[in-house]
């Protein structure tokens, strides 16, 4: 009887929270006046401004190049609600790029002591150099109009202890917020001197198709300020179960030369590696499968299996959250999307899924666990 009313209490206190209104206009950046063709181009999205005079930057749905999701000029990323997302310079290396901030005017004055839910995400870009902590939100009754490319040093409400190095997908930074009720505007970005941000360097990724920054560079999305009830807390859950799982993706890239290989040990050659729950595909991967598709386009009589694996945590965890079951369907489904979009027939391509019964025979014993369950979550190929 206590976890069914657990439960029951949980879907009424999350159903009473989203029914509130969000305080942040625009929160996911699609509504935009014009097209996107620069850098420095938020002011287009309606509510949205920068804070000193290094603007954010704005990606939109669009085939312009630049500045369009998913692909854009630091990476590739699919927008976490909607087609839209904002970009910040949230640290570099000897302030070599100046910091960028995003800032909104809220529709309502926050109220003196009441509770508030407030929330973004965050997604680190491929091109970025540094990874680092301290991303924050700022509550200001002033709007902030400088010209300045100096960085805002200042007493954040709110900044995150966790340093977000997931180069794909979406970390949540969430918290409850209690207003002291002068609040009127809100500014997301890096508020910590150089010497009181901890950072950590990212390896280049393989096939890299963008430029690297000498910076953390992070798109932001999903930004909302919710008032909650008094005997409510925040749901930052999904934020805390994330941090248990892996945000490691294995990185391998095959260099075979065509001339000394067959068709067949060309297409076996490439694996294809995951996050954690995700079937999404990396910029290595789709160099893989373009490898792959070539030639099967060049050999029509060729079939290929498609073996889709998965780490035995994402199997547990996936019997009870529907979004990390079945990650092995989902991730040869993503596979098949691909290669079919390149012009090879879905009737030439067989679905293998393994789960997580037949682990990785590259993992040694001188792995971590964390790596270890990264060579695990892998598509492989078998020509027929």
């Amino acid at each position: 009887m206590t976890k069914i009313g657990g439960i029951a209490f949980s879907i009424l206190l999350t159903t009473g929270l989203f029914a509130q209104q969000n305080l942040v206009n625009n929160g996911g950046f699609e509504e935009v006046k014009g097209k996107v063709r620069k850098a420095g181009a938020i002011g287009m999205a309606t509510g949205w401004t920068s804070a000193t005079g290094v603007k954010a930057d704005l990606f939109i749905d669009t085939k312009e190049p630049g500045f369009g999701t998913p692909d854009n000029i630091y990476g590739t990323e699919s927008a976490k609600d909607g087609s839209n997302y904002a970009g910040i310079v949230a640290f570099s290396y000897g302030d070599k790029m100046p910091r960028t901030y995003l800032q909104t005017r809220l529709t309502s004055p926050l109220k003196k002591g009441q509770k508030y839910c407030i929330t973004y995400h965050v997604s680190l870009a491929e091109g970025s150099k540094y990874a680092v902590n301290q991303m924050g939100m700022f509550f200001s009754k002033k709007e902030y109009e400088s010209d300045s490319k100096a960085s805002l040093i200042e007493d954040a409400q709110y900044k995150s202890n966790k340093i977000h190095n997931a180069l794909f997908g979406w970390d949540k930074i969430c918290d409850t917020y209690l207003a002291t009720g002068s609040e009127k505007f809100l500014i997301i970005g890096n508020f910590n001197s150089n010497e009181d941000i901890k950072q950590e360097k990212n390896r280049p990724t393989k096939g890299l198709k963008v430029d690297q920054l000498i910076a953390a560079y992070y798109y932001i999305d999903d930004v909302s300020v919710i008032l909650i009830e008094d005997d409510m807390v925040c749901d930052c859950a999904s934020m805390e179960e994330e941090e248990k799982y892996s945000t490691l993706i294995y990185q391998k890239q095959v260099n075979m030369d065509e001339t000394k290989n067959t068709p067949k040990q060309l297409i076996e050659g490439q694996e294809l590696f995951f996050g954690f729950g995700q079937n999404r595909l990396t910029l290595i991967a789709e160099g893989a499968l373009d490898i792959i598709a070539k030639q099967m386009l060049a050999n029509p009589a060729m079939k290929l299996q498609i073996n889709g694996h998965t780490d035995e945590m994402e199997d547990k965890v996936g019997e009870e959250k529907e979004e990390f079951s079945d990650m092995d369907n989902k991730r040869i489904a993503a596979v098949m999307d691909y290669l079919t979009s390149k012009e090879v027939a879905a009737s030439r391509l067989i679905a293998s899924p393994q789960g997580s019964e037949s682990p990785n025979v590259e993992i040694n014993e001188n792995d971590e666990e964390d790596v270890a369950q990264a060579k695990n979550r892998r598509v492989m190929f078998i020509v027929r």
